[in-house]
């Protein structure tokens, strides 16, 4: 498990010191689908530890494939991919399993338990692990605090709002303080407020040393961003 120094103290989060490391490398990465659509070709890329990183394209232009990539969702067809150290392109089953707990994913359609409380879809992910209820309770707190939910805690996903789940799938993905970041359109079905609460999370977590990457078509965030923006097209990344 990710110590929770990686983010902050055990009752909050706070600002560390930043590492000067590499957080992801892709050499010559390629990932094609049929026979000729190209979901990435030859992309090489490092992002630094500690960074914030916005990737912009046309719908089906691979932002979701490369943040699978990454994750060990899909392999690539060529290439290699470092994440935070490991060789993902190598991992499977169990080693598979416990390198994504270094990764906190936050999806465009929240994917919550219906039937479980805000509270219980954070815990869901400690649970899984073994954490015994102290600790579990311990992390809890503070994430439901940062997303600003703990008045919420005992609501169900259908009680609450577009924004106030997808909130709820960001402490999901943070509770167990991941080194990385990865937001697959997270603003896709929100209006503009919850828009902005929601980046303005992500920015947040940025801030207490978490190294994000988020694909996005928010293009009022985009204009204002002072992060390193890059699009994908025709497969590749280019910088904005």
């Amino acid at each position: 498990m990710v110590p929770v120094s990686q983010f902050g103290q055990p009752n909050q989060f706070s600002p560390p010191q930043r590492s000067l490391a590499t957080m992801v490398s892709l050499r010559g990465v390629t990932k094609v689908y049929g026979k000729s659509h190209r979901g990435l070709w030859n992309v090489n890329l490092d992002i630094p530890t500690g960074s914030f990183m916005a990737i912009a394209g046309a719908s089906g232009a691979g932002k979701s494939t490369l943040l699978k990539l990454l994750y060990g969702e899909e392999r690539p067809d060529q290439g290699n991919i470092s994440v935070n150290g490991q060789e993902v392109t190598q991992l499977q089953g169990n080693k598979l399993a416990f390198f994504r707990r270094s990764v906190g994913i936050i999806f465009q359609d929240y994917k919550l338990l219906p039937r479980r409380t805000v509270a219980e879809n954070i815990s869901f992910v400690l649970m899984a692990r073994g954490c015994p209820p102290s600790e579990i309770q311990r992390r809890l707190v503070p994430t439901l605090k940062l997303v600003g939910l703990l008045e919420k805690a005992d609501r169900f996903p259908a009680q609450l709002s577009g924004g106030e789940q997808q909130r709820v799938s960001i402490a999901r993905a943070i509770v167990g303080t991941p080194p990385l970041i990865l937001a697959d359109e997270p603003t896709g079905n929100l209006d503009g407020e919850n828009a902005r609460q929601i980046m303005g999370i992500l920015e947040r977590l940025h801030q207490f040393g978490a190294t994000v990457i988020v694909t996005t078509h928010d293009e009022l965030w985009l204009r204002r961003s002072p992060h390193a923006i890059w699009e994908l097209r025709d497969g590749q990344l280019f910088q904005a």
